[in-house]
């Protein structure tokens, strides 16, 4: 182990000289989880820590060094995936067909493209298993707003003339389908997404209460602590950087 241990302390060394750095754990972590629960700001964060200056080096060849981070990342994707509730045998194609086609880019910005097409297929898959039941065309249409616009303000009346119905109808519509109200829906899902920027992000409360457009943070204590029974600096301390097992 000891020319290991030598290199190890070089190249620690000298990305101390350098002034480099790898990204973080927990910002690695946190582009996983948001694919696992399919939401799509897992895409930017992807394409944030893929294609910028704190990957590692793992080739002295470029192109070789982005297959093999490709590989890493889509094995990642595979067990989050898993863990989320894909098919094991599904996950393990995916990720399969996706190292094939890696391994056939002639240039980085070509494995930058795959990158970002297996991030945007593979959180779309999970958003699609997270509601498996029949839903109507306006109700889906609902869904998929809400989940891209947790941190703005969104009334009944926003999604009715998105959908291009009456406030009335549709909040029966979406009811009857989901079983839950828009309005407590809309309120799980940033608790959700709260959860996740808790466990695996540095944010504090305040900016997360805001980041989800809470009217305040005690409205965000409040609403946190109803659906998990903790307050959300309760729920950091219990579950920062808890992954699974």
């Amino acid at each position: 182990m000891e020319p290991i241990d030598k290199a190890l302390a070089q190249i620690q060394f000298q990305q101390q000289e350098e002034n480099r750095r790898h990204h973080t754990y927990d910002e690695e972590l946190l582009q996983y989880e948001y694919m696992k629960n399919g939401n799509q700001d897992a895409v930017p964060l992807s394409i944030q820590l893929f294609q910028g200056n704190t990957t590692g080096k793992l080739s002295e060849d470029p192109l070789r060094n982005y297959k093999y981070l490709f590989v890493a990342s889509i094995t990642l994707c595979c067990r989050f995936c898993i863990e989320g509730g894909m098919p094991a045998e599904t996950a393990y194609a995916l990720s399969d067909l996706y190292i094939q086609q890696v391994d056939k880019c002639p240039s980085i910005d070509e494995i930058f493209s795959l990158h970002t097409r297996m991030f945007t297929d593979l959180t779309q898959r999970m958003a699609n298993l997270r509601r498996e039941s029949i839903y109507s065309r306006p109700v889906l249409r609902c869904l998929d707003y809400i989940d891209l616009h947790l941190h703005e303000k969104i009334s009944v009346q926003t999604l009715a003339n998105y959908v291009n119905l009456t406030p009335p109808y549709l909040s029966s519509l979406f009811g009857k389908e989901t079983g839950t109200p828009i309005s407590e829906y809309i309120r799980k899902k940033r608790v959700e997404t709260a959860k996740t920027l808790l466990q695996y992000s540095e944010y504090s409360c305040i900016e997360i209460a805001n980041y989800l457009s809470f009217s305040s943070h005690s409205h965000f204590n409040r609403v946190f602590k109803y659906y998990t029974g903790l307050t959300p600096n309760q729920y950091r301390l219990k579950y920062f950087r808890h992954n699974w097992t």
